[in-house]
């Protein structure tokens, strides 16, 4: 059974991301063969980091454990807002902490707006870092344009048939990718 950790990178208040980010836990583990775990970067508060994780001397706990997180899964999944045009700080942040934990690592890229582009302008950005970081980001992508209109706050799909006609071809090139790579 593959093992899917979720990134939920928004640290604002009042954020809508983590809808999406509980909305795909739940159905990875009610309509998929999959375990999921949420990495909520507003819970971990994680410090800015001046130094790759490979390089500190004084791990933190939670920094540690949040690398082992991403290490042994067998995917992540990203959910992400788009801040002016790009992705969260914060979410950059624990991208930059990791190096190989990263290597050749099925990824999946949610964005999320409130506006109807659906954080889609973060995409690009978000794309070439993990690239360079030899992460392998699947080419199917879920923008959510309007995310309150489609997501409850407990993170329950408003109309899931809405939502299925990208949810299927986009967990099916997860599901692909993870295959592929022997997980």
């Amino acid at each position: 059974m593959p093992h899917i950790e979720i990134i939920s990178a928004s640290v604002r208040k009042g954020r809508s991301s983590d809808r999406v980010a509980r909305f795909f836990k739940n159905y990875l583990e009610q309509e998929s063969n999959h375990t999921a775990q949420i990495q909520d970067l507003a819970t971990l508060q994680f410090p800015l980091f001046n130094e790759r994780l490979a390089f500190q001397t004084d791990v933190a706990p939670a920094t540690a454990t949040f690398a082992a997180a991403i290490q042994s899964a067998d995917g992540v999944l990203i959910v992400t807002p788009e801040y002016n045009g790009g992705y969260p700080a914060a979410l950059k942040n624990v991208i930059d902490l990791l190096y190989s934990q990263w290597y050749h690592k099925p990824i999946g890229i949610i964005t999320v707006s409130d506006g109807d582009f659906g954080g889609s302008q973060a995409i690009m950005s978000l794309v070439f870092t993990l690239w360079k970081m030899k992460a392998w980001v699947i080419p199917a992508q879920f923008p959510v344009p309007n995310v309150e209109a489609l997501f409850t706050e407990a993170g329950e799909a408003r109309d899931l048939e809405v939502l299925s006609g990208r949810l299927r071809p986009f967990l099916k090139e997860m599901n692909w990718a993870l295959e592929s790579a022997g997980r």
